[in-house]
């Protein structure tokens, strides 16, 4: 998976900050595989000035998913750090939600737990299932 961070000229581009995100992204995202082919990350100051009132950061990440159209979650913090793993949650969430969409094994057909009464009835014994 490759890791890309671009920002403004008022946030934090550095390579030590492209290092700290591509560990985040890739703790959060590598058990994706090959399906997860690139994130890129955009770093900005919320209000599009270096000092904001709230001096707020927003991170937005786009991710590429083999075979689906491209990803994309926001999320605004207090500084860089918190916007990146802010943003990196959410699109863990949305990349789970997408794959599974797409996942022939999630669609079975639903199940509405009577099988399940009825086998653990029969593998209860009476005693334990009825004390009187």
């Amino acid at each position: 998976m490759q890791v890309l961070l671009q920002s403004d000229p008022n946030t934090d581009g550095s390579p030590a900050m492209a290092q700290h995100l591509s560990i985040v992204v890739t703790e959060a995202l590598d058990r994706f595989g090959d399906r997860l082919t690139r994130v890129e990350a955009h770093l900005a100051a919320a209000e599009g000035h270096a000092k904001s009132a709230e001096d707020k950061v927003q991170c937005t990440l786009e991710a590429h998913l083999a075979g689906s159209d491209a990803i994309v979650v926001k999320h605004q913090a207090g500084n860089a750090h918190q916007a990146i793993e802010g943003a990196v949650r959410k699109l863990r969430r949305v990349v789970e939600a997408q794959i599974e969409k797409h996942d022939p094994r999630a669609h079975r057909v639903p199940h509405h737990g009577l099988a399940d009464e009825a086998a653990l009835a029969a593998a209860v014994p009476a005693a334990v299932a009825d004390p009187e």
